[in-house]
């Protein structure tokens, strides 16, 4: 058997330091409001590797998605100034349409995951003039010889209320749904892995839209559906209530392959700080308002493990 982890991870606002004039990144300049100087762009691939490097510990993981990262050059700088250049990591990124220029990428290391084809696909939303993050579909072949097919989400956020925005993040799924759908036409034998931020919980309608299926070999898995299996409270904390905005979703013979106790939050100590309002953590942010702490990320990694058969 091999080993196959799966990590994601919303790494909150991974943007380098020059002006790009079509989108809107002004506030992380040198001089802009936050000041995101080299010093803080590097520290913070630095930072991003450790939380992949931890995770791994003695075998990396087999594909990383992230979410909220700005461009190619944020990847490549990643890969190449930090301990990620040790390991066999390559990787593929929307360029979307996000006003504010974050995109949705996938690290896979070409030794477990040989890369067929990758495509950004554009969300068609009900309401006019909405613009997000393209979803990003990646396929590969892994050990088996099956062509695995990754899904990368950031579906549409809160920020404008929760009902009010729910029907974006239903349109982003059903885009999900469609396109896993096609996927079932076309592959001889369909292995689909959805990750993303979904701005929504296991228990909203969004994520129900997604996983549910007319037939039940096309129904998806949600494998951080059941707090009581989790290891820990949520991958997101807001207004002091942890949430699991973060999750996967697998086609069956994925759910078959999981490994026994192999999903999990990540939540190591030094991707955590005070909650001084509450006496307890919440994750260690780069940015505590406008505020420098030199910290990680608001959302915590979730990771994944699968047990490959390897060929006779």
């Amino acid at each position: 058997m091999q080993s196959f982890q799966v990590m994601f991870y919303n790494v909150e606002n991974l943007f380098d330091t020059a002006d790009d004039p079509v989108t809107n990144d002004q506030e992380f300049l040198p001089d802009g409001v936050r000041k995101w100087t080299p010093k803080r762009y590097n520290e913070r691939l630095r930072q991003t590797a450790k939380v992949i490097t931890a995770v791994g510990k003695w075998d990396m993981p087999a594909i990383v998605g992230l979410c909220e990262v700005e461009n190619d050059t944020v990847l490549t700088h990643l890969l190449n100034r930090t301990p990620l250049n040790e390991h066999r990591y390559r990787y593929c990124i929307t360029r979307g349409n996000d006003p504010r220029g974050i995109n949705n990428a996938l690290l896979y290391r070409y030794d477990r995951f040989e890369l067929l084809g990758q495509r950004s696909v554009r969300i068609r939303f009900t309401r006019k003039g909405k613009r997000s993050r393209d979803i990003l579909h990646v396929w590969g072949r892994v050990v088996t010889g099956d062509t695995l097919d990754v899904l990368v989400c950031h579906f549409p956020s809160r920020s404008a209320g929760k009902k009010k925005t729910e029907p974006d993040r239903i349109d982003a799924a059903l885009c999900v749904r469609r396109l896993c759908d096609s996927l079932y036409n076309v592959r001889h034998r369909t292995h689909i892995l959805v990750m993303g931020d979904f701005n929504d919980t296991p228990a909203d309608e969004s994520i129900a839209v997604m996983t549910h299926a007319a037939k039940p070999e096309r129904r998806l898995t949600n494998l951080f559906a059941d707090k009581e299996t989790l290891n820990f409270a949520g991958s997101h904390k807001y207004n002091g209530e942890w949430s699991q905005l973060d999750q996967m979703l697998v086609s069956l013979p994925w759910k078959a392959r999981l490994k026994e106790g192999g999903v999990q939050i990540f939540a190591p100590s030094f991707l955590l700080t005070e909650d001084k309002r509450q006496s307890n953590k919440r994750p260690r942010r780069t940015y505590q308002g406008y505020t420098y702490k030199g910290g990680f990320s608001d959302h915590l990694p979730i990771v994944a493990e699968f047990f490959l058969p390897l060929p006779e």
